[in-house]
């Protein structure tokens, strides 16, 4: 696995779901962005936040209304302020045996199929109009680079580099606004996700599909991308209904 692609991904991911707030809830929007940010695991546990001066920046806030926001994620016990030459705020792990129950908890109330109808509708768009309209160079670049990383991760990494497939092609589409409308619901699929076992020959299948997916895109086969797409989301959405509905 390479630092550059994962660094190069992870940027990417930062870039679609740090935007600036609106006025009047600045600090409900960067709370939910970088909630969002941690779900997705764009920053793994154990590892450090961007800057508070970066996210300020990207958030369009003052640093008084990041420190409030960031002083409920440590509340929370998401994350930990460390000073020192090293310092910053990083990532808590989950504490063990927090698990099932409070994720379970988590996701109480949430519309298991809406959540999966909205997602297939989003990734389904946007492997298609990455198909449709082709990637430069570049774009394909990391698009193959995503993959790589996947194929490359430990089990107890995979989720997190497969989201970061999913919204480096969801950022390659072309679309700021599905970008971010999936970002926001894949850190809801993700909860859903880590509510149910890592299954080594559904991940297996998962690489095949994935590979699939970015040699229809990089082929310009936009109906082929579409399909493998739905076929993909069409096949986590079963285990989830199967371990939860």
């Amino acid at each position: 696995m390479s630092p550059t692609n994962t660094e190069g991904g992870r940027a990417a991911g930062l870039a679609t779901v740090l935007r600036p707030v609106r006025a009047g809830n600045g600090f409900e929007e960067a709370l939910e962005q970088i909630l969002q940010v941690v779900r997705l695991g764009l920053v793994a546990r154990g590892e450090r936040l961007p800057s508070e001066r970066e996210l300020a920046e990207r958030l369009g806030i003052s640093r008084v209304t990041l420190r409030e926001v960031l002083k409920v994620l440590q509340d929370q016990g998401l994350v930990e302020a460390r000073r020192g030459r090293y310092g910053g705020t990083f990532v808590l792990p989950r504490p063990e045996g927090a698990g099932e129950d409070e994720l379970r908890r988590r996701i109480r109330g949430v519309d298991v199929e809406d959540v999966l109808r909205f997602r297939e509708v989003l990734e389904v768009g946007a492997a298609g109009l990455c198909a449709a309209h082709g990637l430069d160079e570049a774009r394909a670049a990391r698009l193959r680079a995503a993959l790589a990383d996947t194929h490359d991760a430990p089990l107890t990494d995979y989720r997190r580099r497969d989201t970061l497939l999913h919204l480096t092609l969801a950022e390659l589409c072309g679309s700021p606004t599905l970008a971010a409308q999936y970002a926001a619901v894949r850190a809801t699929v993700n909860d859903l996700l880590d509510c149910i076992p890592l299954l080594v020959r559904n991940l297996e299948h998962s690489q095949r599909q994935h590979t699939a997916l970015v040699d229809a895109v990089l082929d310009g086969d936009a109906d082929g991308a579409r399909e493998m797409m739905r076929e993909h989301c069409a096949g986590t959405a079963a285990l989830l209904r199967g371990f939860l509905t």
